[in-house]
């Protein structure tokens, strides 16, 4: 009998009982994926143009956009140079954005998968880690920004609390007040994480109603205290000559870092699209909604400049200030749904869909987002990282001069080289088309070291300035735009001189075709899905057991 009742805890430690319980209609059968790592079907292909649009005002309000913008006032840009900087920035990752996330909506797949086309199937892995440690680095970065928020919000209830008792060390970095908001915080986040994807489109559109509604009323704040004429309109830069064209340049560099991430995996968001026309609205909302938030930050900084006597680019810092509590509560209340919504769509998700593929037997979306927020929550102690290692964040801020090159080569391969005729089975079979050598395609890893290396200097100064480069550092500034064209240059030179002829097809081989060589993943044999479709009364309770499964 004693024996029997330890069996289920031993039983709670073996691997096997975490595993996921495989789909027998999956490309799961190949031992190289799972559900959420399949290709999506078309029944949950259900995002619009709308929920694209609002998306990315979502993602547009949020406190490191604000941030960037102020910060532009701090370094010596006036507006005017600000502003058109930003836009240009915008409108080119925009550009790059709706060529990846096109591949992301005609294949239906994440991108974790897709990029094995390029990178070959065990290089591609790289690019997946690299991925994984940025986004768990800054979830809990922005988790530590939310509880902030969260501060304020109970400040503005409780004044007390700002009062309260420290009883933690000074060497903790953190206040007993701090961990109680970032506790509360954590605690708030973490029913969003789950979620499956194609639900989270709801979060968005209240976070692009809500958000921007407040920073509107933010903005008609700061100009009623400041009027124009008297202050945003009336600063001028203070730096001038060359200083002032390689400032503007490594300012528009750091709009372009802030989604560099973001274009290399948009397709974990494009795969759900209703068609590829559904997503085509990118270009056009990224530049206005990101120009328009943009604005908001340099107008409300540029307030507290003439109020304060500080360039307080960080928003909390400014709702501080404020006597008004009732706004300081609606203000931090607005932050906590922007950082929510940001964190989810820009790390949690990405770290959930890139692990699946590290460990598709036990990973999906669902658990990868619950390691992310426990690691990257907790064990990576973002208040440490941000207390005691500036030259850590410039690292991580600087990780960026490989994303410029993933893109680059992502959007090469698939619309220069290949004009779109991939094989998709063939992305989860490690001994197919797209082993390359040994797993990994030489043309892409040259293109890389080439973009990579000469950046390096400039990264290194980055985190120890006392360490003399020259010039070199220019090249660092303008990591992101030179790594995406001279890697898209290298990659595109020695393909074709070089050709890998084993991955070329004659057209498109998607995983709705019934004739792909690896089987049907939602039909029966030699069936395609949308042959195969149930009515919509019949997908939709086939949607209901796939979502009490997940929470079993």
């Amino acid at each position: 009998m004693a024996i029997g009742k330890c069996t289920a805890p031993l039983d709670f430690l073996r691997p096997s009982t975490w595993a996921l319980e495989p789909e027998e209609t999956t490309f799961a059968n190949y031992g190289w994926s799972n559900k959420d790592m399949d290709p999506v079907p078309p029944r949950l292909r259900t995002w619009t143009g709308w929920n694209y649009v609002t998306y990315w005002v979502s993602d547009a309000t949020n406190v490191a956009i604000w941030e960037l913008a102020g910060s532009m006032l701090a370094i010596g840009l006036s507006w005017r140079q600000a502003l058109p900087c930003i836009a240009a920035g915008y409108a080119v990752i925009s550009v790059v954005m709706v060529m990846t996330g096109t591949i992301g909506a005609r294949l239906h797949v994440a991108f974790p998968v897709l990029n094995r086309s390029s990178f070959g199937f065990w290089f591609s892995y790289f690019t997946v880690f690299s991925r994984v440690i940025l986004a768990m680095f800054w979830f809990g970065i922005q988790t530590y920004s939310g509880s902030q928020a969260v501060y304020q919000m109970l400040k503005a209830i409780w004044p007390s609390i700002a009062r309260l008792p420290n009883h933690l060390p000074a060497s903790a970095n953190i206040t007993s007040s701090g961990l109680l908001c970032y506790i509360l915080y954590w605690i708030i986040q973490f029913p969003f994480l789950l979620l499956s994807p194609h639900r989270i489109r709801w979060l968005f559109l209240v976070k692009g109603i809500v958000v921007p509604i407040t920073w509107l009323a933010m903005v008609i704040w700061a100009f009623v205290r400041v009027p124009p004429s008297t202050g945003l309109f009336a600063q001028h830069a203070t730096i001038s000559g060359s200083q002032l064209s390689w400032t503007w340049l490594s300012a528009m560099n750091s709009a372009l870092g802030i989604y560099a991430t973001l274009s290399v995996n948009i397709p974990d968001f494009t795969r759900y699209a209703k068609n590829e026309r559904a997503q085509f609205v990118q270009p056009l909302v990224i530049p206005i909604v990101f120009t328009l938030c943009s604005f908001a930050g340099i107008a409300v900084t540029s307030a507290g400049i003439e109020l304060y006597g500080e360039v307080l680019w960080d928003p909390l810092l400014l709702i501080d200030r404020w006597d008004n509590r009732a706004a300081a509560f609606f203000a931090s209340l607005a932050f906590v749904i922007a950082t929510v919504g940001t964190n989810i769509s820009a790390n949690s998700l990405s770290a959930g869909n890139d692990m699946t593929v590290l460990l598709p037997k036990y990973i999906n979306i669902r658990r990868g987002q619950i390691i992310c927020s426990i690691i990257g929550g907790w064990a990576l102690c973002p208040w440490e990282i941000l207390a005691s290692a500036q030259g850590f964040l410039s690292f991580m801020n600087g990780y960026t001069i490989f994303l410029g090159p993933f893109a680059g080569i992502m959007i090469t391969d698939f619309w220069l080289l290949h004009k779109g005729h991939v094989d998709v089975p063939a992305m989860y079979d490690p001994h197919g088309r797209y082993r390359y050598t040994y797993g990994f395609n030489w043309r892409a890893v040259l293109a890389i070291l080439v973009t990579v290396g000469p950046t390096m200097p400039g990264l290194i100064n980055s985190i120890n300035p006392a360490v003399r480069i020259g010039n070199a550092t220019r090249l660092f500034d303008i990591a992101w735009m030179y790594g995406f064209v001279v890697a898209s240059v290298v990659y595109y030179v020695t393909s074709v001189v070089f050709p890998a002829r084993e991955t070329y097809v004659e057209k498109l081989i998607s995983a709705d075709d019934p004739s792909a060589p690896m089987g049907a993943p939602y039909g029966g044999e030699g069936t395609s899905p949308v042959a195969s479709a149930a009515s919509a009364k019949d997908a939709e309770k086939i949607r209901d057991v796939q979502v009490v499964a997940k929470t079993e």
